[in-house]
């Protein structure tokens, strides 16, 4: 079984798809996945912050059991932990938001298993996930690539917590997770869980940057990060161009290589909004009935 880990909001659903789709379609192996999606309400910081729901968990385990039967995604709920451990901390309201935090409670789920590859939902495998996950980190907490940006301006082994593959039982071992969160709890820190797990490392494997490439994308890359950086031209600027955002991925990037995941995730997602539509008027149409029937 290959263990894959994303957290987010309701708004992770185009990121999941997208992600999900370029593991499944550029990996050869017959093994199972299993997607875990750690999730929560928090709307009393936002009211958009609000869980990825049931329909979008069950249509992204559809889509996953078309390549395999085995294959699984799995909704957990860690809001009680989270109000537990991190409510009204000084990192809830940071750069980031507080969906970020979410993969700290790893050690806190029961029976999560002993090797686990975080991933952001910003990213698209160029290649075959097996180069990243079969990689042997028995003597690391977790092997993970440089951070584009902080490698320059932090430090030059400053990490990017896009791409983690955790060791469980070594990060339990050195209490990893449990280190992170005393930070996220007690220091205001620019980038939060990024800032808290680099902090907290006791012992992590370095990978080449094509293992988290937020740059480009080459033929050697394995994941594309689609992450916020710095363009010069036409004048310099920031930009967040997602991977959903499929012309600007075509017209800025130049990227036609995704191509295939990509227009799978547009006819996905209107198969998805066409359902959810279906229902609703299914849904309307019946309570109208009862309501005749009643003579209302």
């Amino acid at each position: 079984m290959i263990n894959i880990l994303f957290s987010g909001n309701v708004k992770v659903f185009d990121g999941a798809l997208t992600t999900m789709l370029s593991i499944l379609k550029r990996t050869e192996t017959k093994e199972p996945f299993k997607f875990y999606i750690f999730t929560m309400d928090i709307s009393r910081v936002k009211p958009e912050y609000t869980p990825i729901t049931e329909q979008q968990t069950k249509f992204l385990g559809a889509i996953a059991r078309k390549y395999n039967p085995e294959n699984q995604v799995v909704r957990v709920d860690v809001g009680p932990i989270y109000e537990k451990e991190f409510a009204h901390c000084p990192n809830e309201n940071a750069y980031c938001s507080p969906y970020t935090l979410l993969r700290l409670f790893a050690d806190l789920i029961p029976d999560m298993p002993d090797k686990l590859l975080y991933l952001d939902i910003d990213l698209l495998f160029n290649k075959d996930i097996t180069l990243l996950y079969n990689l042997d980190i028995s003597d690391y907490e977790y092997a993970s690539a440089r951070d584009h940006y902080g490698k320059f301006l932090k430090n030059p082994k400053y990490i990017n917590a896009g791409v983690l593959l955790f060791n469980m039982k070594k990060c339990k071992e050195t209490n990893l997770f449990g280190k992170a969160r005393e930070l996220i709890k007690t220091k205001k820190m620019l980038f939060a869980d990024q800032d808290a797990v680099y902090r907290s490392t006791t012992k992590n494997l370095l990978l080449p940057q094509r293992f988290n490439d937020q740059k480009r994308c080459t033929k050697n890359t394995v994941i594309r990060h689609f992450s916020k950086r710095l363009f010069w031209l036409p004048y310099p600027h920031t930009d967040n161009i997602k991977q959903w955002h499929v012309s600007r991925v075509h017209k800025v990037f130049k990227y036609y290589q995704f191509d295939d995941i990509l227009y799978e995730y547009i006819y996905l997602k209107k198969l998805f909004e066409n359902t959810l539509e279906n229902r609703a008027e299914a849904k309307t149409n019946t309570q109208q009935v009862k309501k005749e029937n009643l003579g209302v």
